[in-house]
């Protein structure tokens, strides 16, 4: 599968994981793991999550953690819930047309 179809449509589920309740990377990774992006892995999360920082997409808190060093929280801004709802709109536009090409009609 195409890299840059994957990093698009990872980067708006990345969103969607955040934006279920304030989260860290390794706990994202094992929610997109769980939900079939078994292929998102340390190299592609945290610099997709640090380019988004960059951009006010997401923020970010430390908090003290139990099993070692501080972790990273990440939450949306405003602007990330935008860029969220932004791909969800285009998500359904664009798998509704691709279920159509490839027969299943939008289901």
């Amino acid at each position: 599968m195409s890299s840059q179809l994957v990093r698009g449509v990872l980067e708006g589920c990345l969103l969607a994981v955040i934006a279920e309740e304030e989260t860290y990377g390794y706990e994202i990774m094992e929610k997109l793991a769980v939900n079939g992006f078994v292929f998102a892995k340390e190299g592609s999360i945290y610099p997709l999550l640090l380019r988004l920082e960059k951009e006010q997409i997401i923020t970010s808190t430390q908090r003290p953690s139990a099993s070692g060093p501080n972790r990273k929280y990440y939450r949306l801004t405003p602007e990330g819930e935008q860029q969220l709802e932004l791909f969800r709109s285009k998500w359904q536009e664009l798998s509704f047309a691709v279920n159509r090409i490839l027969g299943k009609d939008g289901v």
